[in-house]
């Protein structure tokens, strides 16, 4: 089981490092507003009325450009670097005694330890309910 939690957790940390480190472009093409197609890598395709654009003199529908290509570049990291600062003695003595409480919070033992399985109780000398008159109604 520990040794799959890490082979898990390094995969995460790989995946993490190349989605931070690449560039993403996102293409959309709106008509009248509304979202026609959108292309996560590639251009988004057209809806075809860029073609039915006349060119008479006429004012119409047809005649306005109603479409729009809306382009969104997402930059990633260039240089992936891993600036930690030293310790000092107090701070390293705090995360290790975090680490060694927090992995030891959650072990369990493998047997019920009962530490006075191996002791008799005590010999009563005298009834003490008897000695000191109380009684039970």
């Amino acid at each position: 089981m520990k040794e799959f939690s890490k082979k898990i957790s390094a995969i995460l940390m790989a995946l993490v490092v190349v989605l931070s480190t690449m560039s993403f472009t996102v293409s959309q093409h709106y008509c009248g507003g509304e979202l026609m197609d959108s292309g996560l890598f590639s251009k988004a395709e057209s809806c075809g009325m860029d073609m039915q654009i006349s060119t008479q003199k006429e004012c119409s529908i047809q005649t306005k450009n109603c479409c729009k290509d809306v382009i969104k570049q997402i930059e990633g990291k260039k240089v992936v670097t891993t600036d930690i600062a030293p310790l000092n003695t107090y701070q390293q003595l705090f995360t290790a005694s975090f680490i060694y409480t927090y992995i030891n919070l959650f072990e369990g033992l493998d047997t019920n330890i009962i530490p006075f399985k191996n002791y008799s109780p005590p010999i009563l000398v005298s009834d003490i309910q008897i000695t000191h008159q109380v009684f039970l109604i």
